[in-house]
């Protein structure tokens, strides 16, 4: 329903240039936005490429080199800024003193990270209650009270219903000359293999859908389920996703011990289609995470999770309903995530339908998100 209040002159910055977790949020809050008849200008990086593939919602688009363009821009003052790739210092000022509101979306926890670049906005709206949680620690009382949660987004662009193939698992950073020479030869090599279709196996599959990133820490994760999963021959771990060459490294090192029961298919455009060909979504360690948009996907295409037991994994996964939750295997060696693994293979524990737990995936619905951007908008409009 759009809204009935004076609408708002209004901005969404997202100055990344790839296309992440951070890209599809901007994209669905835009929606939501235009659902509820509020237009917008969306402000992009020229090196950026991901908005012209997708429904941004926006009603114009402003690209630019760096923030430092932002102040000189052609919109309507007094208005709204609602940055997703967050300024700091004289840029915020400037903006400020020609009449603009600042908020952020904070869509990475504070741990181990720096957050003094925060103080300069209005409104801080944090993704997750776990995020929120850390704001408050750090003493920033603008934050907004209602964790942001997100909603699962499974209809990207790109192509649907073909087979699932495996694809290279790097994504090279050509800033660095071994990445820059690798992304020429790596293709070559990869284009001379037969494609690999995939194929299921008899036994419990686990599985990963995500970006291979230093946030998930999934070298650390396996370093400690490692000697559990390679004690139970009946798992197989397939992996789907891409990431830097480190991080790929370290996580193949890290399960080495469970040789060719680990696949690697790459990244993949419809991850509809992945989801269901696994028993369970694995995910990264806890304390790196906000959300988990990967964690919202499965449960909403019927796939049940396993978890370390902690925030913000204990917002997002009802324990028994719509996967489980375990103890942290670098507080217990393991032993938690073993017993879980052999009750799942003896069948003592029920494998959930994440489906059937409707009313703890109702919050993250399309509608339940489009509700909190109207309250939202009723706290900037009040402002």
């Amino acid at each position: 329903m759009p809204l009935t209040p004076t609408l708002m002159n209004l901005l969404q910055i997202n100055l990344q240039q790839g296309f992440g977790g951070g890209e599809v949020y901007t994209c669905f809050f835009g929606r939501a936005l235009r659902d509820l008849g509020q237009p917008f200008d969306l402000v992009v990086s020229r090196k950026a490429r991901w908005w012209r593939e997708h429904d941004t919602g926006a009603r114009h688009i402003h690209v630019v080199s760096g923030p430092q363009d932002i102040p000189d821009l052609d919109f309507p003052r007094p208005a709204w800024l609602i940055y997703h790739t967050p300024d700091g210092g004289e840029r915020l000022n400037r903006l400020q003193e020609q009449g603009c509101r600042l908020a952020s979306f904070v869509h990475m926890p504070l741990y181990q990270r720096k957050h003094e670049h925060f103080c300069g906005y209005d409104l801080l709206i944090a993704v997750s209650g776990y995020v929120l949680s850390g704001l408050l620690e750090r003493g920033l009382t603008q934050a907004y009270p209602e964790p942001f949660y997100g909603v699962a987004h499974l209809d990207r662009p790109g192509e649907s219903g073909l087979p699932v193939v495996a694809h290279s698992r790097f994504n090279w950073d050509t800033r660095k000359v071994r990445d820059r020479v690798l992304s020429w030869v790596h293709p070559l090599w990869q284009s001379c293999k037969p494609l690999r279709p995939y194929t299921a196996r008899p036994g419990l599959t686990l599985g990963i859908v995500s970006r291979i990133t230093p946030i998930k820490q999934f070298p650390v994760l396996f370093e400690s389920l490692a000697p559990a999963l390679a004690a139970r021959p009946q798992v197989n771990l397939e992996i789907f996703g891409s990431g830097g060459y480190a991080s790929i490294r370290d996580t193949r090192r890290a399960l080495a011990p469970l040789g060719n029961r680990v696949r690697w298919w790459g990244e993949q455009r419809d991850v509809r289609q992945v989801y269901p060909l696994l028993d369970y979504l694995l995910t990264g360690l806890p304390e790196k995470e906000a959300l988990g948009l990967n964690i919202l996907e499965a449960q909403m295409c019927g796939t049940p999770i396993l978890a370390p037991n902690a925030p913000p994994f204990t917002e997002t996964i009802a324990h028994g309903r719509s996967g489980y939750l375990y103890a942290d295997p670098r507080q217990d060696g393991a032993h938690g995530f073993a017993s879980l693994l052999d009750s799942l293979l003896d069948g003592s524990r029920p494998r959930p339908d994440p489906l059937r737990a409707s009313d703890h995936l109702a919050r993250f619905s399309e509608t339940a998100f489009r509700e909190r951007v109207a309250r939202l908008l009723a706290t900037l409009q009040a402002a």
